[in-house]
């Protein structure tokens, strides 16, 4: 893999405490692991960072990453994908990731850039929240989990999940992994 990314050095990944690359996007990434203990009330325990999604496509195999998979009662039900630029581009990738990740539909998915979030409701792909603030707190994912019921997606949608989350992300990505 080429790397185009600016290595700034090494930092400490604020939820693992372990040794990681240092770039203007990590830096973005750190940001929003602290937002979400120091403002919104989750544990570190309850943030999975770097979570892989293995996707497989007409015989093509690739790892997607999802940036944070937070989860309450024992569920995941938000995950966080972190990207420079427009948020409109990252989401219906995004909502495939969420719809993929666990044997049923994560409800919340955000996309986000560093500095504006968007909050989309999963099982429609609709947006239903904007901004850092919007962002379910850990009471609400509580709320949420006690109150949703959880289903996963037929054998067909998800192949269709997968060639979107595919297309998107790995035919039309940078090769940076970053």
């Amino acid at each position: 893999m080429s790397e185009h990314h600016l290595i700034l050095g090494e930092t400490v990944d604020f939820i693992t405490g372990k040794t990681i690359k240092d770039t203007h996007d990590e830096r973005y990434r750190q940001k929003i692991a602290r937002f979400l203990v120091e403002k919104k009330g989750y544990l570190k325990t309850d943030i999975n960072p770097r979570q892989e999604l293995r996707i497989s496509i007409d015989g093509n195999v690739a790892v997607i990453r999802i940036d944070f998979a937070v989860r309450v009662e024992e569920k995941t039900f938000m995950v966080i994908r972190y990207g420079p630029g427009s948020l409109v581009t990252r989401e219906r990738p995004s909502v495939a990731a969420a719809r993929l990740l666990e044997p049923y539909q994560i409800p919340i998915t955000v996309v986000t850039n560093g500095e504006d979030a968007e909050i989309l409701d999963t099982i429609s792909g609709k947006v239903i929240a904007h901004g850092f603030d919007a962002i379910p707190s850990k009471e609400e994912g509580i709320e949420l989990v006690r109150n949703k019921q959880f289903h996963g997606i037929p054998a067909k949608q998800a192949e269709k999940e997968m060639r979107i989350l595919y297309t998107f992300d790995i035919v039309g990505s940078c090769e940076c992994g970053l």
